[in-house]
């Protein structure tokens, strides 16, 4: 319903004034703060996965230390 109303010239006009209000910094520095927490969320999201090889990589670490290799 909604995009029988909103064209490309309409979303022209607002992005203009969005970057007259806010100006080219602010918004970089908005982007740059959104695309940051996108990837702090797939990161989360990914956690598990990550901490498990994590772990799996510190007990090999272990491991090795621990038993001397002899030739």
């Amino acid at each position: 319903m909604l995009t029988k109303f909103i064209g490309w010239p309409e979303l022209i006009v607002f992005l203009v004034l969005i970057l007259l209000i806010f100006g080219v910094g602010r918004i970089s520095k908005v982007a740059g703060e959104i695309g940051e927490g996108i990837r702090a969320f797939k990161d989360g999201l990914s956690g598990d996965k990550q901490k498990s090889k994590d772990e799996s990589d510190v007990a090999e670490e272990q491991s090795d230390q621990e038993i001397p290799k002899s030739n």
